[in-house]
């Protein structure tokens, strides 16, 4: 039924104007449109991401959007990273060790940042 559609990411924020900054500079995606106040559709990739103002904004304490990124995984660090973006460490986590801010699971590398309102986002290099 739904195996054949396409699906969206979907990340509530409080202030659509900050989200747009941080969506727009320092992750680098084109919004694609706007559907009312408060919401913007971004394109990334083959998928969508839809950004949108809500009062639960941040309350997720778990990953939001993933970004199979590959080989450019390293440059990608370094490009979130001369734009300010800070990494999150997770250590502990089963079968998995950290060297800085990267993680590692097998031949897996993994890093997790945060957007301003706290939603967490996901790099692998997949």
């Amino acid at each position: 039924m739904l195996g054949s559609k396409d699906a969206t990411a979907t990340v509530a924020v409080k202030d659509i104007a900050a989200a747009k900054r941080f969506y727009e500079e320092k992750l680098g995606l084109k919004a694609v449109g706007t559907e009312g106040h408060g919401v913007v559709n971004y394109k990334s990739g083959g998928s969508s991401l839809l950004v949108y103002e809500s009062q639960f904004a941040g309350t997720n304490k778990a990953t939001s959007v993933t970004w199979s990124v590959g080989g450019e995984f390293d440059g990608i660090m370094e490009s979130l990273r001369s734009k300010g973006v800070s990494f999150e460490h997770y250590d502990g986590l089963p079968e998995v060790t950290r060297d800085g801010d990267v993680h590692r699971a097998g031949g897996m590398k993994l890093a997790w940042f945060k957007d301003p309102d706290g939603n967490i986002h996901h790099l692998i290099s997949m």
